[in-house]
């Protein structure tokens, strides 16, 4: 209903709508949700309100897809057939993930079923594709190789398209430590479990030629589990806490070890202090380690590393190769927005962010009509997406360059962008620089 997603005579500019939250119409194909097209869209624009959301009961609740569909491609102009905005004419398909409406994290699976859907809808259409993934969360190896990356390099490949994906907003939440090890050389990595704090998770990352013990102590320093390569899958109790651990293995895609310590309270809430994670090399071939918390929205506010390290704070699947990764700055002063997550990935040093948009105090479309002020990578992530649709545009559809989309849509765009004052080319913090599509333009 909103204007901004409207053309000049009313109608919808959404092709499609994917609800993978309303389970009876699927799309062919797919197992879940509900999906609605432009006449359905239509005909409920033009119903009475009483009458909208049984033609087409998807709604967003949170807010988020609204406000980040309206900077990527919504028309704010007054009369329709001008344009304010970035990629203001362009026909959308809309893919509410699964858990969006519980405010929860979606599956893997759901992902993955929601960027395929995207590529071969373009692609029965005809029409090149610029994907916004304003998604993300800590559970990986920050590296590229998790499933869902995997997974969009591949799909990247089946057609004429662009993933844009925010890199999360865990730059400044101190929910990432690191080190490396040598024979002899033990060290110790201390965690503030805050007050009122629920079950939360630890990764530890490693190379899997890289042997060492695991000492976890609780905050009371009574008693502490041994974890090493005979753990497997094993259950203990520290200070009125039962602790879960997964002792990983590399996977078929990627040839790193996760060790996963889930923290569970026997009461209310985790006991709260420092908590102690000691390591004691026995084998070092590399020696590098890391560690990561859950995303800091749904940690206590003082459950941190004590001494954590901000760099390789992407969020996943933003250490994607293929795809375009975008990190926040502040456009009203020109410099790094603290919250954005910075690169590199881990270990293999690839650059990322590939770029930095506008991601502080960011107005756009709300629920309802209006209008509303957000910040974050999810708002940066889509002025690179509406840019990329737009060069497409003057590639593909205008006729100046068939073959502009995927790895050429983002050198044209690293090569146009503009480095912040005082930051370094390349950066953790900025990768290239700053968008700038004017001077992305090969012409």
């Amino acid at each position: 209903m909103h204007p901004v997603f409207r053309n000049a005579d009313g109608t919808t500019r959404i092709l499609k709508i994917w609800d993978q939250s309303i389970n009876g119409n699927p799309p062919d194909g797919y197992r879940i949700g509900s999906v609605y097209d432009s006449d359905t869209i239509n005909q409920a624009i033009l119903a009475n309100e009483s009458e909208r959301y049984n033609i087409v009961p998807s709604r967003d609740f949170s807010g988020h897809g609204t406000h980040v569909a309206g900077i990527m491609a919504g028309n704010f102009a007054a009369n329709r057939n001008n344009s304010i905005g970035i990629a203001t004419k362009s026909p959308l398909l809309v893919v509410k993930l699964g858990k969006a409406e519980q405010g929860g994290y979606p599956l893997t699976s759901e992902l993955i079923q929601a960027v395929d859907f995207v590529i071969r809808q373009a692609g029965q259409y005809g029409m090149p594709v610029a994907i916004n993934l304003s998604y993300g969360n800590t559970y990986g190896s920050h590296d590229g190789t998790s499933l869902v990356e995997t997974f969009i390099d591949a799909v990247i490949q089946q057609w004429k398209s662009v993933i844009c994906i925010g890199t999360g907003n865990e730059g400044n939440a101190a929910g990432h430590t690191s080190g490396y090890l040598t024979i002899g050389d033990s060290q110790n990595v201390q965690l503030t479990v805050g007050g009122y704090q629920q079950a939360f998770s630890i990764q530890i990352w490693k190379q899997y030629q890289d042997k060492f013990d695991i000492y976890l102590r609780g905050a009371t320093g009574s008693n502490y589990v041994l974890i090493n390569s005979s753990s497997g899958t094993a259950r203990y109790n520290i200070d009125n806490n039962t602790v879960l651990v997964y002792y990983g293995e590399p996977s078929p895609y990627s040839p790193f070890q996760e060790i996963y310590i889930d923290i569970l309270p026997n009461g209310d809430y985790v006991t709260e202090g420092i908590w102690q994670i000691e390591l004691v090399p026995i084998k070092i071939v590399n020696g590098r380690y890391d560690m990561w918390l859950p995303a800091s929205q749904v940690l206590s506010s003082n459950t941190r590393f004590v001494r954590p390290n901000p760099d390789t704070t992407l969020t996943i699947p933003s250490a994607t190769l293929g795809a375009i990764s975008v990190g926040g700055y502040d456009s009203r002063n020109m410099s790094f927005a603290d919250f954005s997550g910075r690169g590199y990935t881990r270990l293999v040093d690839i650059v990322k962010p590939d770029i930095v948009a506008p991601a502080v105090d960011i107005n756009s479309s709300e629920p309802g009509g209006g209008m509303g002020t957000r910040s974050g990578t999810s708002m940066a992530t889509p002025f690179v997406t509406g840019s990329a649709a737009l060069l497409m545009e003057w590639g593909i559809v205008r006729g100046n360059d068939s073959y502009l989309y995927g790895e050429k849509v983002k050198s044209y765009l690293i090569s146009g962008a503009k480095g912040l004052p005082g930051e370094p080319i390349p950066s953790a913090r900025q990768g290239w620089g700053a968008l700038c599509v004017r001077d992305s333009i090969p012409i």
